[in-house]
């Protein structure tokens, strides 16, 4: 693929997006290479493409919103947060870096930063009512901020396969990706929550299945399997939540040996007890309380009194869809995958 074709989307899921969700971080939609995003990306898709990547790199992979998710409940006035990605690349982070619990106590968004966050939310507004705001590099230029990382870097994105930097694709250098997916009922539960607070979704969950189900929106399936088709690749790594969550230490020792690193017993035995639900609904580095915080001073959240972590639950969301959503999403996979061994 020499570059990227950028494309208008669909009147009728952009009148839906425009209308159901808040748009103080995103200046419209675009579609690049047949993927929906943010209108800004297209201001630095070459820049992507032409990344330099080194040798020991190491980024992890996922579909928005495998990872932490956020639920806006105004009538409990709580936030809840499942793990996915974040799980993850907190995992990677402490496998390479030998368990050193103390360094992971930097937040993780410096230690592993969003690689196309930039691209992706537009701070344009919000600086010009808040001309003093003080942005991280991080957030105000990820590039950047990746750009003068020290190595190893450790880098997050949700872009697929066929967006990432050129080298990286073309895995013309030794970095390394780790692929983490979820079966798409539950991504779509996780994904609905923090639009819900993130994003400013106002509609119903039922609108947000359809939306997600959409291929007009960002295929859910060809995101998963363009790393999937890839998992044999020495240079790939392709895990699932639902192995995480059953044995956790199985994918540590994985994922170690993936990244030719030999844990000890008593590191592996560290490190299930950091990445444990009680430890990461307590770690400030990991859950993300900074980021809601954040949101206060700029008036963007409200009811967000008191927050925690929930398990995500594996499941999880076939007890929260009607039965109609749930054999739209069965039939979905089932036409999806049907010619794959991938199997959630």
């Amino acid at each position: 693929m020499a570059g990227i074709t950028y494309s208008s989307v669909d009147n009728e899921v952009s009148d839906i997006l425009n209308k159901s969700f808040d748009n103080t971080f995103r200046n419209g939609y675009i579609k690049a290479n047949d993927v929906m995003l943010s209108a800004s990306f297209k201001k630095f898709g070459q820049c992507i493409l032409d990344m330099e990547i080194r040798d020991d790199d190491v980024w992890v992979c996922s579909f928005p919103k495998t990872d932490v998710s956020f639920s806006r409940l105004a009538e409990r006035k709580k936030t809840y947060c499942a793990l996915g990605t974040t799980w993850c690349q907190e995992m990677t982070w402490c496998i390479t870096n030998d368990v050193d619990l103390e360094g992971a106590k930097q937040s993780l968004a410096e230690r592993f930063p969003f690689f196309e966050h930039t691209a992706q939310v537009d701070y344009e507004k919000v600086l010009q009512e808040k001309p003093n705001l003080n942005l991280p590099l991080y957030v105000s230029d990820s590039f950047k901020f990746i750009n003068e990382l020290k190595s190893p870097r450790f880098i997050k994105t949700h872009l697929p396969y066929k967006l990432l930097p050129k080298k990286l694709r073309e895995q013309s250098t030794k970095a390394k990706i780790v692929y983490v997916a979820r079966n798409p009922k539950d991504t779509c539960l996780s994904y609905f929550h923090h639009c819900c607070l993130l994003d400013g979704y106002n509609g119903s969950f039922n609108d947000f299945c359809k939306l997600f189900t959409s291929d007009s929106h960002n295929p859910f399936f060809d995101h998963i399997l363009s790393y999937w088709e890839r998992r044999n690749d020495s240079q790939v790594l392709f895990l699932k939540y639902e192995d995480m969550k059953q044995d956790l230490r199985s994918v540590i020792l994985q994922t170690a040996q993936f990244l030719g690193k030999d844990l000890t017993d008593g590191q592996v035995l560290v490190l299930e007890n950091h990445l444990s639900f009680k430890s990461m609904k307590n770690n400030r580095a990991v859950n993300f309380e900074p980021v809601i915080e954040f949101y206060k001073t700029i008036n963007y959240l409200v009811d967000t009194k008191g927050s925690f972590i929930r398990s995500g639950i594996v499941g999880e969301a076939k007890q929260k869809m009607s039965p109609e959503f749930i054999k739209v999403f069965d039939e979905w996979e089932e036409k999806c995958l049907g010619k794959s061994e991938l199997k959630f």
